[in-house]
């Protein structure tokens, strides 16, 4: 068995004293692991970074076997998103929500979006507006997606300002109107695109509605928290300079 694909490194660890199990998120084959021999060597390291984008070739004798990897590091990424905090928090953050789609199988939406998101992180003013998109189109893909295209009391497409937190569907401004306390609010980059970065308010609502339905719906029935990255990254984004 043997196919090449192009991926993002998520993560690396040891295996005995040379070798390191590298897990890609790839475009054509999902979430996967391979064995890089040699890869705990010091020589290597710098190469097996989360966040560097990687031309991966995989060979096994089945295709059930883990398999061992041969990459070529296409794009750097991993030092410069390192450097930050916020930076840094989101690739985890990411890393983690990533895990919960099943071992090996396709999601090239992600795929893309996780490649162009690893290009952008370090743009603070664009890492919250992208990270919750991400959950949004993760939600979606582990067939919990919310249906913001039109509202749930009217039918409209137009004014879409709340969720309700029952249905996960988008609530116009006035059919809403009552019930605001009891609904999230939408913002706008959610459903459209935006000249501008988002304001702090916004990222903040956007956060309190994908963390909602994650929490609800994928993270509290496998028993598990939210991940820590995503707090130290809400609290990253507000300090002052990331």
């Amino acid at each position: 068995m043997e196919w090449s694909d192009e991926g993002i490194i998520l993560g690396v660890r040891r295996h005995g004293e040379a070798n390191a199990i590298v897990e890609v998120m790839t475009a054509g084959h999902g979430r996967h692991l391979g064995l890089v021999r040699g890869g705990g060597s010091r020589r290597q390291a710098a190469a097996l970074q989360a966040g560097n984008g990687v031309r991966v070739t995989w060979r096994a004798r089945l295709d059930e076997q883990l398999g061992a990897y041969t990459l070529e590091v296409t794009a750097a990424h991993a030092g410069r998103l390192m450097a930050q905090a916020h930076s840094a928090f989101a690739l985890s953050h990411l890393g983690s929500l990533i895990r919960l789609l099943p071992e090996r199988d396709p999601h090239p939406v992600l795929h893309g979006d996780l490649a162009t998101m690893v290009e952008h992180l370090h743009h603070e003013r664009l890492t919250g507006m992208m990270i919750a998109r991400f959950e949004l189109t993760l939600l979606t893909e582990l067939g919990f997606g919310l249906d913001l295209e039109s509202c749930a009391a009217t039918g409209g497409r137009n004014d879409l300002l709340y969720v309700s937190p029952k249905s996960g569907r988008a609530v116009s401004r006035d059919a809403g109107a009552p019930w605001q306390a009891q609904l999230f609010t939408l913002p706008y980059f959610l459903i459209a695109e935006v000249a501008e970065p988002p304001l702090p308010e916004d990222i903040e609502a956007a956060f309190a509605l994908t963390g909602y339905f994650l929490a609800r719906r994928v993270f509290d029935p496998r028993g598990l928290p939210l991940p820590d990255a995503r707090a130290s990254l809400l609290a990253a984004l507000k300090r002052p300079g990331g």
